[in-house]
């Protein structure tokens, strides 16, 4: 496949989205991004990757820790008191940025939908499964119980629906917000990565 295509995907907690965008960064022969943009941001930025770990898909104002122990690097200005969470998605969104310029991409979360909007190659598809099933997958993952499991997804999901709305101004998890949005749980994973590329293949004549 010549052309480049650029895949965003979103997901719910335990909906299996992490499996299926690495299914099809295989089936598109693409480059898959997810921690892995936290490497390439610091790398733009010349901070160190543990704090973009720290405040990974969470809005607000870095820990105060950040201010007391980050380390100053080279002449970069932009360290200083009023170095924000808006400062780090900036170093994100480029992040995001320059690795779709570089080729065909699969992206999992962290508005990378939003940031790159205007690209006509870029589709965007988020992944949901019943809750049961997401409690199932996070028990097993987490080693939790059912009821620590629930509480486990819920307080995930807050923060990063509240990440996503603040720097969208779209709602999280919302067919509106989205070019396609399906149900994991009913198909299966593998069967669900498949409708999905075969949906992209036929949006983009591939």
């Amino acid at each position: 496949m010549n052309k480049q295509v650029i895949i965003c995907v979103g997901r719910q907690l335990g909906s299996g989205g992490h499996d299926i965008a690495r299914m099809l960064a295989l089936d598109f022969n693409a480059k898959y991004y997810d921690r892995e943009l936290m490497n390439l941001a610091a790398k733009e930025s010349g901070f160190s990757e543990k704090f973009f770990e720290q405040n990974d898909e969470q809005r607000g104002i870095f820990r105060s820790l950040f201010h007391l122990h980050a380390p100053h690097i080279g002449d970069n200005n932009l360290y200083n008191n009023d170095f924000s969470q808006e400062s780090l998605f900036k170093f994100q969104s480029d992040a995001i940025k320059k690795a779709a310029d570089e080729g065909s991409c699969v992206f999992v979360g962290r508005c990378a939908d939003y940031v790159l909007r205007d690209r006509s190659n870029m589709v965007s598809v988020f992944i949901t499964a019943s809750l049961e099933f997401r409690i199932q997958q996070v028990m097993t993952k987490e080693h939790l119980d059912h009821a620590a499991a629930r509480r486990f997804i819920e307080q995930r999901e807050t923060t990063r629906a509240s990440y996503y709305n603040y720097y969208t101004g779209k709602k999280w998890g919302s067919a509106a917000s989205y070019d396609l949005c399906i149900d994991a749980s009913i198909l299966g994973l593998q069967a669900t990565e498949k409708l999905i590329a075969d949906f992209i293949r036929k949006r983009f004549g591939l």
